[in-house]
């Protein structure tokens, strides 16, 4: 019997032993989705680079390994030790997971305005199982790939957050993912599941970050519905370990006039792979996805991004950066489509990507498919390394070659930076990237 047919095999048997324990289990419905899940996995089992959307990612490091469901919360630690994940100044509602459960004693959730649930799902699934039934399941699908249908069989815990029609919630909702690493190799498997009304507003930071070493994989999908008009924020911080890996999928659901904007950055992890959609099913919806990816290494970081033209005079914007430096490797692939009948569609999409050594690597596909005759929509990619004019340009006046190349390594990255509104994880972001860069100690020097 073959290593994956045995793991397959595992987590099966894992499944049948856990079912009982899992949050809600005895509701029929969420009984039946998990089954669902658990047959999908066991027909699909882990995507392999045959497949054309995981061609250029192998997960064959997660599917050797026999990752058991976490278990301990870590009830041990303080809010000391989750240092500057708390972001310095940031007021938000805090919601804090350790190894895939709600940490209620280093969670700060504060008072929430009227029109606003905001609960760990876990809790929601007892509190208020038909909102949560009619959210689960309706934008990712189980069958889509062996990671989907594991989270649907496995998932534990995660935000539940529903904002009623014109109410604005005025303070972030900050979702805090803390894995502590243990002897063996630990899965979880979160959910998120976010619903505004018509007219609302909110910014969600997804932060995902790691105490100690140890193998593990957070296996996420968060499911998104943005009602006429409603603005949402999404911010996603993945300084996941050394040995973390971390698979997601993110669907958002648009209607009318509805703006979704996305800040994507991956900065940590042995392997990362975002599915971003947008799927924006009305006139006038607006989408906008920022991302940036910095790594060295053998890190590995793939972003899948699909934007959905459904209907006519809708805007899309996105642009991604990446930084590789070591062995490490990037993938980007962005499809924009423009479904028949979506006139006056406003489409644009870039990649660009800095290689600072020549073992490091990138492969990059902005896809465009029209269908409709009377629209706006251009991509395109770039990949290079850093210019020598330039940095003759900084060290002519004085600058060492070691501090040039970081100022202008920094100065690239950041212009994505620049758009984050939100000044606290701005300013975490820009001091990660000093740190992470090459060539960190002369510029935090100069000046």
């Amino acid at each position: 019997m073959s290593t994956a047919v045995a793991n397959l095999d595992h987590y099966v048997a894992a499944f049948e032993e856990a079912a009982g324990r899992l949050p809600g289990a005895g509701m029929p419905w969420l009984d039946a989705f998990r089954r669902q899940g658990l047959a999908a996995f066991e027909r699909l089992g882990f995507p392999s680079t045959r497949q054309e959307e995981w061609k250029y990612t192998s997960v064959r490091a997660i599917e050797r390994e026999r990752f058991a469901l976490a278990t301990e919360t870590c009830a041990g630690l303080v809010e000391d030790d989750l240092g500057e994940a708390r972001m310095e100044g940031l007021e938000a509602h805090r919601f804090v997971f350790l190894n895939g459960r709600h940490a209620p004693q280093l969670s700060r959730p504060g008072k929430l305005p009227t029109g606003v649930t905001a609960l760990p799902l876990a809790e929601a699934l007892g509190m208020c199982p038909d909102r949560v039934e009619a959210l689960v399941g309706r934008r990712v699908a189980v069958e889509e790939n062996g990671f989907t249908a594991l989270n649907a069989a496995w998932f534990t815990d995660g935000l539940f957050l529903e904002v009623e029609p014109g109410v604005e919630l005025v303070h972030p909702v900050h979702v805090l993912h803390v894995t502590v690493g243990r002897d063996e190799p630990d899965a979880h498997h979160l959910r998120h599941l976010i619903h505004l009304g018509e007219g609302a507003r909110a910014v969600v930071i997804e932060h995902y970050i790691a105490l100690g070493e140890g193998v593990y994989l957070n296996n996420v999908v968060d499911e998104l519905v943005l009602q006429p008009h409603a603005h949402l924020r999404h911010y996603k911080l993945v300084q996941e370990g050394l040995q973390g890996r971390h698979i997601a999928a993110i669907d958002t659901h648009q209607l009318g006039g509805s703006h979704y904007r996305s800040h994507n950055v991956c900065l940590g992890g042995a392997l990362t792979r975002n599915e971003i959609r947008a799927d924006l099913d009305a006139e006038y919806a607006e989408c906008e996805l920022f991302g940036l990816y910095v790594t060295d290494g053998r890190q590995h970081v793939d972003n899948h991004t699909r934007v959905d033209h459904r209907k006519p005079h809708g805007t899309s914007h996105e642009f991604y950066k990446g930084v590789l430096a070591g062995r490490s490797r990037g993938v980007f692939n962005g499809v924009v489509y423009v479904h028949p009948g979506a006139q006056k569609t406003d489409a644009q999409q870039a990649n660009h990507n800095l290689l600072l050594s020549r073992e490091a690597e990138i492969d990059t596909k902005p896809q465009l498919e029209i269908y409709a005759d009377d629209v706006k929509c251009s991509h395109g990619a770039t990949v290079g390394q850093l210019d020598e004019q330039q940095l003759f340009y900084l060290r002519s006046r004085g600058i060492p070659e070691a501090t040039a190349a970081g100022m202008l390594t920094y100065g690239f990255a950041h212009d994505l930076v620049e758009h984050m509104g939100l000044e606290p994880v701005r300013r975490l972001i820009e001091e990660l990237l000093v740190r992470k860069l090459p060539h960190a100690a002369e510029l935090q020097g100069v000046g």
